[in-house]
């Protein structure tokens, strides 16, 4: 098994070893050691919970639980902030399926983790955060470093939980790992008080439970179901939407069987990338503000939206009012506070998606006449590609990175990005076909979310599948600390810096709304990225013109180890399609003066 970091194995050694075949014998032999300690009733907690990777920061108040980690096989990976390690924490429960889990001090530690807190909860994503805090006699009393992390974090969590009792903290920690990942999924976060991990027990934690009061509906009304498959085998103009429900539930295979039995058009959000092929002849990829016009106007003028696992937020819907204005709305989800929200459901369906969809498929005994609408959604792809125009005599184009970075790797490659332009580019020039390979921050929209995110999705994913961070110079800056980690774990990730010198997507807002009056998205004081990362102990590159693309890219995809590329990009670059904030989907800007 290997060591962690902390425990002095050389970072080359430890990525060198081979996994330890005793693992399991070992594991049951930790199960049948007495725990002595809060601290190792929440660790035996873990490993109950069949963890393998931790990622947080030492400090005084979670210092017992680290102490007990010492002698686990879990493996701890230490990383260089707070949030960074809450960022990949999510992202391998996003690639993994399975809570990831990141640890933190008291105060300023707890208090660092609330970003990463508040972008699993927008996103549904599964994590586990375990703090410090100080001992429960000087709570209340503003001791040193001391925050009240449940009341800070109560809005952002799923649920958290203030331990009071070495006999239970285990359980708790048992109970937040089970709640982060059944039903919808999101973050949990147990608060754990240095006298509580510090007492003596030899109550030893069970296998993680929710609690009996903790429910949710797996199948669907079959009344509602039998009604939605009758209107689907009348419509006209039918459409699948997927959301980011559709990976979490695992849902990704029945719903492609189901869209291509019946031959229905599939659009998805941007947290579902990936939930069906792209380069299915049926797939209209990406809808919302900055989806594909093709996508957009079939959502605006069908007469059918079958959408699974989305909560319709703003992003997707632009304007209520004129969002799918001529559907029947059958929407799936687990969660029924998101059923009628925000669009009303004609067939509101609550369940599994899994679950649910299966249920529609047995339910619809033909399909729907379509084929007109077919080749309608066809005919929309070709007068509105997202073909674009890339001169060899000027700047270089992102979007042709995104397209060179796509056919240098594999189809099960991960991308993960920061947000802005960046990151639109990625969904629209990347081919995603395969669930779990996209690694983003969707709701709350977290700029250096890319490169911590890429450490966990390389510990999650399989050695064969290649990560690669889509970055920006505004949103790599705010976290590129985390090359030292990527750097000491010796990770193989390729990081491709957009380099525009703005804040990308805030100079386009700029140009468009603001008179082009750009305020604080100047970034012309950017360092040199591939010197920075040299300097980190990285493998820098730099990419000024289209003839270095390919072999520059290649280069870093096989280098053996972290590596950065600092593409210098046309700065003009804009993001189109593009609909205004609150606008009509189906009036998307393909230009400026389109807007």
């Amino acid at each position: 098994m290997s060591e962690r970091a902390a425990k002095i194995t050389p970072p080359d050694e430890q990525h060198d070893e081979q996994p330890n075949p005793d693992t399991a014998a070992a594991a049951d032999d930790d199960q049948s050691t007495p725990v002595t300690t809060g601290a190792e009733a929440v660790v035996r907690a873990l490993e109950n919970a069949g963890v393998e990777y931790a990622f947080g920061v030492q400090g005084g108040a979670i210092m017992p639980v680290y102490d007990a980690l010492y002698d686990s096989d879990i493996r701890h990976v230490t990383m260089a902030h707070e949030q960074g390690a809450a960022h990949a924490a999510d992202a391998y429960g996003i690639v993994s399926g399975d809570p990831g889990v990141c640890l933190a001090t008291s105060g300023p530690g707890a208090t660092n983790l609330v970003t990463g807190l508040a972008d699993a909860d927008m996103d549904s994503d599964p994590l586990v955060a375990l703090t410090g805090q100080v001992p429960t006699a000087f709570v209340g009393n503003d001791a040193f470093q001391e925050t009240d992390t449940t009341g800070v974090t109560t809005p952002i969590t799923k649920d958290n939980t203030f331990a009071s009792d070495p006999g239970t903290v285990g359980d708790d920690v048992g109970e937040a790992f089970a709640l982060a990942g059944e039903g919808r999924p999101g973050p949990t976060l147990v608060d754990l008080p240095k006298d509580v991990t510090k007492a003596e027990t030899k109550t030893a934690p069970g296998e993680p439970e929710t609690p009996e009061t903790d429910e949710y509906q797996d199948r669907a009304d079959p009344e509602i179901v039998e009604a939605a498959a009758e209107w689907i085998e009348n419509a006209s103009r039918p459409v699948m939407l997927l959301g980011g429900g559709v990976i979490k539930a695992e849902a990704s295979e029945t719903c492609r069987e189901f869209a291509v039995e019946r031959e229905i058009p599939v659009v998805t959000t941007m947290p579902a990338l990936g939930s069906f092929p792209e380069d299915h002849g049926l797939s209209l990829e990406m809808a919302g503000m900055h989806g594909t016009g093709y996508a957009n106007l079939a959502i605006s003028n069908c007469d059918t939206l079958i959408a699974v696992g989305t909560r319709f937020d703003d992003r997707l819907t632009g304007g209520i009012e004129t969002f799918a204005p001529d559907a029947e709305v059958v929407h799936v989800d687990i969660d029924p506070a998101e059923i009628s929200k925000n669009i009303y459901a004609d067939y509101p369906l609550i369940g599994d998606a899994d679950t649910v969809v299966s249920q529609l498929a047995d339910a619809v005994d033909s399909s729907p006449e379509a084929t007109k609408w077919r080749a309608q959604c066809q005919q929309w792809k070709s007068d509105y590609s997202m073909a674009y125009n890339a001169p060899d005599d000027e700047p270089v184009q992102p979007e042709f990175v995104v397209e060179a970075l796509d056919e240098a790797t594999s189809d099960r490659a991960i991308v993960t990005t920061g947000v802005g332009q960046h990151q639109m580019w990625a969904c629209q020039y990347w081919t995603f076909t395969e669930p779990r390979t996209w690694v983003s921050s969707h709701g709350l929209g977290t700029m250096g979310y890319g490169l911590p995110a890429a450490i966990g999705a390389r510990l999650a994913a399989d050695d064969d599948q290649e990560v690669v961070c889509v970055d920006g110079d505004g949103s790599f800056l705010m976290t590129m600390q985390g090359l030292s980690v990527a750097v000491r774990e010796n990770l193989d990730i390729t990081v491709a810096v957009l380099n525009n010198e703005y804040i990308g997507m805030v100079r386009q807002w700029q140009d468009a709304f603001f008179e082009g009056r750009h305020a604080a998205s100047d970034y012309d004081w950017m360092p040199e990225f591939d010197k920075l990362a040299e300097a980190f102990g990285a493998e820098g590159y730099r990419i000024d013109d289209y003839d270095e693309v390919a072999d520059t890219i290649a280069d870093a995809v096989a280098y053996d180890g972290p590596s950065v590329i600092d593409v210098h990009i046309d700065p003009e670059a804009n993001v189109y399609p593009m609909v205004p904030s609150g606008g009509d989907n189906a009036q998307f800007a393909l230009t400026e003066e389109q807007l």
